[in-house]
């Protein structure tokens, strides 16, 4: 996946964990700086993707911030509320046949 492009949109970075979130976060920062770098020298040939770097970055942070306030979930919280549900069900499912046993 390349920083700066519309495969990094809000329902992508969802299904990524807090630690893949950061590693994005950091690639995305080494890219603006080279970007920055480049610009400064006068060897930028796509100032648009300063901006998209910039944008990438905000919503990164912005996903790692929504998940800290309780927001949005993390997907390894998903993950165990499903299975909770599951099993849930597989008991009241076993509850029920051993009611129709006796």
């Amino acid at each position: 996946m390349a920083i700066g492009t519309k495969e990094l949109a809000i329902t992508e970075l969802d299904s990524f964990e807090n630690e893949r979130l950061a590693e994005e976060l950091k690639k995305a920062k080494a890219e603006l700086f080279n970007l920055r770098f480049q610009s400064a020298t006068g060897q930028l040939e796509s100032h648009g993707r300063v901006r998209q770097v910039k944008r990438d970055i905000a919503r990164i942070y912005t996903v790692l911030r929504e998940r800290e306030l309780g927001i949005r979930a993390t997907p390894a919280a998903e993950a165990p509320a499903k299975a909770k549900k599951a099993t849930k069900k597989t008991e009241q499912a076993d509850a029920a046949a051993e009611t129709k046993e006796a």
